[in-house]
C-alpha cells in the first residue's frame, strides 16, 4: 500500500461525500477521523457512532461507503437497515452506537482535529507522522 492520509471527514457533509470516491481509490492507507459538525449537519454524531459501531464489527469502511452513498436516508431506521444489509449483529450495532466508548471516539478525533487546524472538511493530511495516533 502506498502513503498513508489522516481524512477528517464529516458524515453528513455533501463536500465530503463528493471526495470520498476519490479518497478512497488513492493507492493510499486511509486513516479516517471524525468530525462532525453538527452546527451544520444535526445527524452527524449518529452517523459518525453508526460508523464507529459497525467498525467493532469489522464493517467500517462498508457503513462509510454506504452513508456517503445514500445520504438521503439517514434516521435511525435507515441505519439499522444498513446494519442489517452489512450483515452486522443488530443488538451489538445499537449498544455500540449508543455507547460511551464510541461518543469518546468520536469527540477524540474531533478534538484532534482543531489541535491540527482543521476548519473545514474534509481535510486531507498526507503525512501522520506530526499527528498523534490516539
Amino acid at each position: 500500500m502506498g502513503p498513508e492520509l489522516i481524512v477528517y471527514a464529516d458524515l453528513g457533509c455533501p463536500h465530503c461525500a463528493s471526495a470520498w470516491a476519490e479518497i478512497a481509490e488513492r493507492e493510499a492507507t486511509v486513516v479516517f477521523r471524525h468530525f462532525p459538525v453538527s452546527s451544520k449537519h444535526p445527524r452527524s454524531p449518529a452517523l459518525h457512532a453508526a460508523a464507529e459501531a459497525a467498525g467493532r464489527q469489522g464493517r467500517f469502511f462498508a457503513m462509510v461507503d454506504s452513508l456517503y452513498a445514500d445520504r438521503g436516508h439517514v434516521d435511525d431506521p435507515h441505519l439499522w437497515q444498513r446494519a442489517e444489509r452489512l450483515g452486522l449483529d443488530l443488538d451489538r450495532f445499537e449498544a455500540a452506537r449508543r455507547s460511551a466508548a464510541i461518543a469518546a471516539r468520536v469527540r477524540r478525533d474531533f478534538e484532534s482535529g482543531i489541535r491540527a487546524g482543521v476548519t473545514g472538511t474534509p481535510a486531507i493530511f498526507p503525512d501522520v507522522s506530526e499527528f498523534d495516533r490516539q
